[in-house]
């Protein structure tokens, strides 16, 4: 990729200040670069907890809520796109309220904190409003803390570090993500179709989560002092950098195909997958994640962001091309594995990129920005493939993901980064 120098663009586009080469050399000179932040560390670990209680309960729930239920296909858009895109506008202001009370914490305390009460919801509901409700709850709580989270990896890293960092961090939530789905289907095992048992259960990991939150994780008060001292201004969109709004418009348009992956769920269980191969599948998606998650971030700290980026985009066109003519549960796991593969190439590097690319002086609101958008195209994005799914034919919607995919990656290549942000080629 060409580069594009950045001198004129950031004095214009970020309101002049001055501080950002200090404030990259501060945080260079902090950190080791042969180890990581134990903040950054107890981050991971708080993941992992919530992560595995999440990954309990989300395989099963497209199940618990048609099979056990009874309600009908379109609801699960409804309320996989409504959970996404409520908590996409608090994630936006997450940040920006994290930037100016210059305390990243708290609201990580308060959105696992909610994240830990949304399972006992789903255990005690009796209809698909309830549901809805607990998923509201949970992703409220996906949105306090995800933005803020993000800023304190950030902050507790050298720039050189971060895709490792963000690597690090994706590699502890994948091992969440593949021990809740494990722990679900032994429970099961033990208890045939008890799901509800399954969401009480997933309480416990949740709030170890908070707990390991409360006592390992400690701001920078480099960070604290610097954000207290400036006046972070109200967010407007003319305040993002013109590569940082280009590349927020690449993630909107892949966000409209990036339906719920509630679908690929429901498309296996049309395939003859039950409530225990459900939770399988997704342990092996997530497997394959962890196994490659930190060798992916490390990679990205040397070759570049945006191939990678590239790659994942086109893979995930790949399978979701392959969901939609998949006929048999063999392909079906053929299909989760690379997956995996995919959510590896992205998950991380993305977030990685956006680090590079945001303002150092306003991480929290800026960060906040990419997490909004990708919230607020889950909305459309799953109602759209819910009507698809229903109204056209079962592959549709995956078929039209599968061709957005494709394009954004596309418009990746064309994506020209600023000089010092991570990109070698």
């Amino acid at each position: 990729m060409r580069k594009l120098p950045t001198s004129g663009e950031s004095s214009n586009e970020s309101g002049g200040e001055s501080g950002e080469a200090t404030v990259e050399s501060l945080a260079s000179a902090d950190f080791s670069p042969d180890k990581m932040h134990p903040t950054v560390k107890a981050l991971g670990w708080v993941s992992l907890f919530s992560d595995l209680a999440s990954k309990m309960v989300y395989p099963i729930t497209p199940l618990f809520l048609t099979a056990v239920l009874g309600a009908p296909v379109w609801t699960l858009g409804v309320v996989e796109g409504i959970a996404e895109s409520t908590a996409s506008l608090i994630k936006l202001y997450s940040g920006w309220l994290s930037d100016r009370a210059g305390q990243r914490k708290p609201f990580a305390v308060a959105g696992y904190g909610l994240g830990a009460i949304s399972k006992l919801g789903l255990a005690i509901a009796g209809g698909w409003g309830t549901v809805l409700g607990a998923r509201l709850l949970d992703r409220v709580g996906k949105g306090l803390r995800a933005a803020p989270r993000d800023a304190l990896i950030a902050e507790n890293c050298a720039p050189e570090q971060r895709g490792r960092a963000y690597g690090l961090h994706h590699s502890l939530e994948t091992i969440g993500e593949v021990l809740g789905p494990l722990v679900g289907l032994v429970f099961l095992w033990q208890f045939a179709q008890n799901y509800r048992g399954v969401f009480l259960l997933a309480f416990l990991p949740a709030a170890i989560g908070v707990l390991v939150l409360l006592k390992g994780v400690k701001e920078s008060r480099l960070a604290n002092e610097s954000n207290r001292r400036r006046s972070v201004p109200r967010f407007t969109f003319q305040g993002l950098s013109s590569t940082y709004r280009q590349y927020l418009g690449i993630v909107a348009l892949f966000g409209l195909g990036n339906s719920s992956d509630a679908f690929l769920l429901l498309r296996s269980q049309d395939l003859g997958f039950s409530g225990p191969g459900l939770l399988l599948l997704y342990a092996a998606f997530n497997l394959v994640s962890v196994l490659l998650a930190t060798a992916v971030g490390r990679t990205s700290d040397r070759v570049g962001r945006v191939p990678l980026l590239m790659m994942g985009y086109g893979l995930f066109a790949l399978v979701y091309l392959g969901f939609a003519i998949a006929t048999s549960p063999a392909f079906i796991w053929i299909l989760f594995l690379f997956y995996g593969l995919y959510n590896a190439l992205t998950r991380g590097v993305q977030k990685a990129l956006v680090a590079d690319l945001v303002h150092p002086q306003r991480k929290g609101a800026e960060i906040g920005t990419f997490h909004m958008l990708v919230g607020l195209a889950a909305l459309p994005a799953s109602l759209f493939a819910g009507f698809l799914y229903t109204q056209v034919a079962v592959g549709a919607p995956f078929y039209f993901s599968a061709a957005v995919s494709a394009l954004s990656a596309g418009l990746l290549w064309r994506l020209r980064l600023p000089m010092g942000a991570s990109d070698r080629t």
